[in-house]
Formats: C-alpha cells, sequence, structure tokens
C-alpha cells in the first residue's frame, strides 16, 4: 500500500486548495488505492510512459521515484524509455534517460 499523498496539500494547499484535494484525496487516495484493479508497479510504469510521451518532464522525477518504490527495476524503466523512443520522440527518450539515471543511480 502506498504512503498517504501531501504534495498537494504540501505545495498548493493554500493557493489551490480544491486542487490540492483531488491530487492527495482523489487522485493518489481513490484512483492509485485500486491495486486490486491495477497493481501499483503498473500504475507507475503507464504514468511515468505518460508523462514521458507528453514530455511532461518537471513530474517525471517524483514519478519515477515513486516508480523505482513500487517495484520498477532499472532494467524495466530502461526497456521502457528505449522501447517509447520509436513512438514518442528520440528527444523525449533522452531527456527521460537523464532523468532515470539520476533516480536510479547510473553513474555513466
Amino acid at each position: 500500500m502506498m504512503a498517504k499523498q501531501t504534495a498537494g496539500h504540501d505545495n498548493l494547499g493554500d493557493f489551490a486548495p480544491k486542487f490540492a484535494e483531488l491530487n492527495d484525496d482523489v487522485l493518489f487516495g481513490e484512483v492509485w488505492s485500486r491495486t486490486d484493479k491495477l497493481s501499483a508497479h503498473d500504475r507507475s510504469m503507464i504514468t511515468i510512459s505518460a508523462l514521458i510521451s507528453g514530455g511532461n518532464f518537471a513530474q517525471l522525477k517524483a514519478h519515477m521515484t515513486i516508480g523505482k518504490q513500487n517495484g520498477i527495476t532499472q532494467s524495466e524503466i530502461y526497456e521502457m524509455i528505449t522501447h517509447l523512443s520509436f513512438y514518442v520522440g528520440w528527444p523525449k527518450a533522452w531527456s527521460a534517460f537523464g532523468i532515470a539515471k539520476e533516480v536510479y543511480g547510473a553513474t555513466k
């Protein structure tokens, strides 16, 4: 089971309280908790793939870190990015690999 998400409240609670509530309580509280329907590992793989596809790299490091906690291995993340590169673009793959190296502690 995932830890309770508080990033919305921590970062936007005073500025955008409804968005913070939806982020923490609905997206992460209700949707991500449905592990009987789709595992956290698989949800992380889907989310990371969607972020890479959309070029949403500002959120990618956080979701790769969550994915690593949800059991995505270094070889799985690299295989995902390699596979995606042919569908979403080579530059997006390069950007994603840089973040993956940081999250997984790769040196080369």
